[in-house]
């Protein structure tokens, strides 16, 4: 066919289903949803039914859709470069975003490196640990194993996957990753017998001790999703977690790589997920909601410490020999500048607030049901885990699909949301007004009600 011919919907749908590979997506059950355009939190299909986004299309939208502050700083940067490369070259806004986040993230953080999405900041993260060992002041080339917490997910390069602890996910590619310890993961749902959760940080923070005590020589760095562990089932650590993980990887002269993937940009209240404890890590990653999910761009923020070990002349071989043919993307810059002018403009963290306070009423309605065994909140971010039996925490077989039948209840009632098995999400983009939210908790109600039903 030529570019210009009539595409019908049935056309569209057909080669939806026969040429596109959906990510994490059973292709041989798919049923089309085709988005043509979206204003603010809302979302049109081709059909022109209208969807509330309920998970900011993939956690990454901050300040709705068509955002025109955004809008305008594309189309500006159109008309001077759309993309140039940063190997041994630069452009402005990819420079002005760098020096941007410098001075939003948390001290110390002193210097970017740029990629284009979340798993390939954590790989850069991990490979610059791996490297500093070997090029610091006082070698340590021992240094080649990581920590991660059990049900942590860093995304799906084969570095990222190996600091990941979903077997769902993960389990067919073990013969290809390389060697971690994990952490046991501070459930405060599912606690250990005798474990009570006043007692759970004190506990879970021993745990991870007695694996960095008996690790650390050979420890490179501890991979941490801050506050949440996001794909684990919105997973809230207990207050105090992080700050404890960050006093023992010092101790035991361990780095801290803080994976800010889906909690950064305001998901928790704050800019940083790493704020609510004072917490600076050696490494931070961003991605998703950096460009206010418009574009995609990531960057790993590193210390001094690390920098300066990577400096030499280029004889010395200290350079660190990586990237991204797209890394600090010029456009993409331009919409993570205008987005970080957003949260001044708008005073959206100041604004979010009565938004965290109004998810936080309808949780508890929600925590009611006998079939929610958890509801699990860190600011604008939120999991319901449905579960067979409340007072036992049996929970349902994965294979019925009892959080995608609550979403696809809340579809119909004009709600798009994206289960993580059993646990519901909800995770608006952080522009969601009052009444959109309502909108939101009311459908995952009735979604939950016949799921669950019988």
């Amino acid at each position: 066919m030529m570019p210009n011919d009539p595409i019908t919907i049935e056309q569209l749908e057909r080669w939806d289903r026969e040429h596109v590979w959906h990510a994490f997506t059973q292709m041989a059950e798919y049923e089309p949803l085709i988005i043509e355009r979206a204003q603010g939190c809302r979302l049109t299909d081709i059909h022109g039914n209208e969807y509330l986004d309920g998970v900011s299309s993939l956690w990454c939208n901050v300040h709705g859709h068509r955002h025109p502050r955004i809008d305008a700083a594309i189309r500006a940067q159109l008309d001077r470069v759309a993309h140039t490369t940063l190997l041994g070259a630069s452009n402005s806004q990819t420079i002005r975003l760098a020096r941007r986040l410098t001075e939003l993230a948390p001290a110390g953080l002193n210097h970017v490196f740029y990629s284009d999405s979340g798993a390939t900041a954590v790989e850069v993260a991990i490979k610059l640990a791996f490297q500093y060992w070997r090029q610091c002041p006082t070698p340590r080339p021992e240094k080649t194993c990581y920590a991660a917490l059990g049900d942590a997910y860093h995304g799906d390069t084969l570095g990222s996957v190996s600091v990941g602890g979903v077997a769902r996910f993960h389990q067919m590619f073990g013969p290809l990753l390389f060697e971690t310890v994990q952490i046991p993961a501070p459930d405060l749902y599912r606690l250990p017998p005798g474990v009570t959760r006043h007692g759970a940080l004190a506990y879970y923070l021993e745990r991870a001790e007695q694996v960095l005590a008996a690790h650390h020589q050979r420890l490179a760095a501890l991979v941490v999703e801050p506050l949440v562990q996001a794909a684990a089932g919105m997973l809230v650590h207990p207050p105090g977690y992080l700050r404890g993980l960050r006093e023992l990887t010092r101790r035991y002269g361990v780095l801290l790589i803080a994976d800010e993937v889906a909690v950064g940009f305001g998901r928790t209240g704050k800019m940083f997920a790493c704020e609510h404890e004072d917490v600076a890590p050696d490494l931070l990653c961003l991605a998703k909601g950096l460009t206010g999910g418009y574009l995609p761009v990531a960057a790993t923020l590193a210390t001094d410490e690390l920098w300066n070990a990577f400096l030499g002349s280029y004889s010395e071989s200290r350079t660190f020999f990586h990237g991204h043919t797209y890394g600090g993307n010029p456009l993409g810059a331009a919409a993570a500048l205008a987005s970080l002018e957003i949260f001044t403009a708008e005073k959206t963290l100041e604004a979010v607030q009565p938004k965290i306070v109004r998810l936080a009423e309808h949780l508890a309605r929600l925590a009611q049901h006998p079939h929610v065994g958890d509801v699990r909140q860190c600011g604008l971010i939120a999991g319901i885990e449905l579960v067979r039996d409340r007072t036992a925490q049996t929970p349902y077989d994965w294979a019925e699909q009892r959080g995608l039948a609550v979403c696809r209840h809340a579809r119909g009632n004009g709600v798009l949301l994206r289960p993580l098995g059993n646990v519901v999400v909800i995770m608006p983009p952080l522009a969601i007004s009052l009444d959109e939210l309502d909108q939101i908790a009311l459908a995952v109600e009735q979604g939950i009600a016949a799921a669950t039903a019988g």
